[in-house]
């Protein structure tokens, strides 16, 4: 017996993709293999690492926990979302300024969560910074220079 399909159309990136997909299928699947955006990462996929996270609606969800029926209707955001015409937005910038990344696993999980981030605490603390950090792991920097990134974009923003 073959599971059922649905037919979802799903806006990424401001681009309208129509995709047929089983119940189950996550949105990170969907995102990756159906529409080939592979900027969003697959780590953990139990919701824990934090790299798979995208923007829904403008907040940051992990997409590994998601159904891509669930977002059927939403606007959903992807690391390849986040240029203006080829020009790096102001979190990237300052991630690229003060060397916030290194293998770039996590990074994009990264940039989406401290989109949604900072639309809500516009002017963070350190402590503050390191506390929503808590929810994405990174195996190569310690941290040092993603908070100094983060901080950065803050001052950019304001």
């Amino acid at each position: 017996m073959s599971a059922a399909k649905h037919a979802i159309s799903l806006s990424i990136n401001g681009e309208n993709y129509d995709v047929v997909v089983e119940a189950r299928r996550t949105l990170a699947d969907t995102i990756r293999e159906d529409i080939r955006l592979t900027g969003t990462k697959l780590g953990c996929e139990h919701g824990v690492c934090g790299a798979c996270t995208v923007l829904l609606d403008g907040k940051a969800v992990r997409s590994c926990l998601m159904f891509a029926v669930q977002a059927s209707g939403c606007e959903i955001t992807t690391v390849e979302g986040l240029d203006t015409d080829g020009e790096l937005d102001f979190v990237q910038q300052a991630f690229a300024k003060n060397h916030g990344l290194q293998c770039g696993f996590c990074t994009a999980g990264v940039l989406m969560s401290v989109h949604s981030f900072l639309k809500s605490n516009p002017n963070p603390t350190e402590d503050e910074i390191r506390l929503e950090l808590g929810g994405n792991i990174c195996r190569c920097t310690g941290y040092q220079n993603i908070v100094k990134s983060i901080a950065a974009a803050a001052a950019t923003n304001r």
